[in-house]
C-alpha cells in the first residue's frame, strides 16, 4: 500500500513540475497544444494497436492457441491509453512506452518472467500428482458443478 500512496503524491508533483518547466520554456498554449497533441496522436495509436492486437489474438484462437501474449498486450494497451488521456508529460511518455509495439512486448515479456504460471489438467490431484507440494501458496481442491436443474 505504501508504494501506491508514493505514486499517487510523486507522479502528480512530477507531472506540474514538468508542465512548469516545458510551460517556461515553450509557453502556455505550446504546452497545452503538446498534451491535446499526445491525446490525439495516443488515440490513434490505441486503436491501431488494439486492433492488430485482436487479429493476432483471434489468430491463435483459430489455430487453438492460447493467446496469453496478446492478453497481456491487451492489459498494456489499457494502461497506455488510461495513461495518454490523462494529462501530463510524465504520464504521455509511460503510456507511449506501452502503446509502442517493441516496448509494449518487452514489458509483456518482463512480466512474463517474473510470474509463475502453472497449467495442468484438472481434477485427480493429490499429494502424487506432479508439481503437488511444491508451492505452499497453492491450496489443492476438488469442486462439483451443480446446475439449477439438478437440484
Amino acid at each position: 500500500m505504501p508504494t501506491l500512496l508514493v505514486l499517487f503524491v510523486t507522479v502528480p508533483l512530477a507531472e506540474l513540475f514538468l508542465l512548469i518547466e516545458v510551460g517556461q520554456v515553450i509557453g502556455a498554449l505550446p504546452t497545452i497544444a503538446l498534451c491535446l497533441l499526445t491525446a490525439m496522436l495516443g488515440a490513434a495509436l490505441l486503436r491501431q494497436q488494439g486492433l492488430q492486437t485482436l487479429a493476432r489474438a483471434r489468430g491463435n484462437l483459430d489455430q487453438g492457441a492460447l493467446p496469453a501474449i496478446e492478453l497481456l498486450e491487451g492489459v498494456a494497451l489499457v494502461i497506455g491509453g488510461v495513461l495518454l488521456l490523462t494529462p501530463g508529460l510524465v504520464t504521455d511518455g509511460v503510456g507511449f512506452v506501452c502503446l509502442l509495439p517493441f516496448t509494449r512486448l518487452w514489458l509483456v515479456r518482463l512480466v512474463l518472467a517474473r510470474l509463475s504460471v502453472r497449467v495442468g489438467p484438472s481434477g485427480g490431484g493429490g499429494p502424487q500428482s506432479p508439481g503437488a507440494g511444491d508451492d505452499p501458496h497453492v491450496i489443492e481442491g476438488e469442486y462439483e458443478r451443480r446446475d439449477e436443474h439438478h437440484r
